[in-house]
């Protein structure tokens, strides 16, 4: 391997919305994301609605379905 032409290789922090703190490493600073392996519906198991913008009450309201 060439010397000095790699970037640095670091500990680093990755930390989502729900408060979840996961140490790597990596060449990235400290890095934020949304969703995790902890708050994620694949790995918990539980269905999680995020409306955004009104998008699922104007689908039902367009088709008439109820809840």
């Amino acid at each position: 391997m060439q010397e000095k032409i790699h970037p640095k290789y670091d500990v680093t922090k990755i930390t989502c919305a729900c408060g979840n703190v996961i140490e790597t490493r990596s060449t990235a600073r400290d890095i934020h994301v949304e969703i995790c392996s902890a708050c994620h519906p694949f790995f918990t198991g539980k269905q999680k609605l995020v409306d955004t913008a009104g998008r699922i009450e104007r689908f039902r309201k367009k088709y008439s379905i109820k809840e």
